[in-house]
This record gives structure tokens, sequence and C-alpha cells, in this order.
């Protein structure tokens, strides 16, 4: 004979299914981290606290990094599907470095300033850039 469920089980299947949904999430947050690593040999978890030492948001929206909502530059939301980088450089992992490192170099007419990152953290900003594929911010 079947027992109707009672509350609790109702709430322990609701709960179940908010983890399983929580995992999944933390899976595919963990595969952009882990494929953008690849991509640049830098650390995305590092790139973004990164972005937020160095002032980043100060000039652009950047999903995930506290405080980075300004639009004096480009918001960064699904920088990692752009054709270009500033207009002029094709969107590589060479070229998103070269860029965070010294964009004058690149564009001498560019309002972006060298503010002097050095190249291990150019290399995980990069990798945080490269997880921002769709324009959502990545889960936490």
């Amino acid at each position: 004979m079947h027992r109707p469920a009672s509350s609790m089980d109702r709430v322990r299947r609701v709960a179940l299914i908010g983890l399983l949904a929580l995992a999944a999430c933390g899976r595919d947050r963990d595969k952009a981290f882990v494929d953008a690593a690849a991509l640049t040999g830098g650390d995305a978890y590092a790139g973004r606290e990164k972005a937020r030492e160095y002032g980043c948001g100060s000039c652009h929206t950047i999903p995930g990094v506290p405080g980075a909502h300004a639009l004096v530059g480009p918001p960064l939301e699904g920088i990692a599907g752009r054709m270009y980088i500033a207009g002029v450089l094709t969107n590589t992992p060479q070229h998103m470095m070269r860029w965070i490192m010294d964009p004058p170099a690149v564009d001498s007419a560019t309002a972006m300033p060298n503010v002097g990152v050095t190249e291990k953290d150019a290399r995980d900003i990069a990798a945080y850039l490269y997880t921002l594929t769709s324009g959502r911010e990545p889960p936490r």
C-alpha cells in the first residue's frame, strides 16, 4: 500500500532538487574556470580578485567583480565571445594579456591607462575574462 507523502518528505525532495541544481552550477563554473586556465595558463579565481585590486571596475562593468559597475569603458560581460579586443586585436589569450598589461602600446589613442599590471596578473585577469562567455555573471 502506498502512503501519501508527508510534508517532511516534500521538504526533503525540494531540498534535494535545490542541492542538485547548485551542484550543477558549481560544475559549470568549475568547468569554465578550468577551461579558462587551460586557455591562458592563468588562475581565473585569482584574476577576478586582481581585476578588483587593479581597479578595473572603476571604468568597466565586470560581472562577478564586486563594485565593478562603471561605464567609462565598455562592459566586459561576454568578452570571451567577442571577435576583437579594443577594436584592434583579435581576441586571443596573448592579445588579451598584451592589452591588459599596456593598452597605450597597442593603441596610442586609447583612454585605457597602463596601470602596471604584471604578466602573471594579466594572465590571471585574462583567465577570468575568458569565463565571461554569455554576458551573465559566472556562479561564485
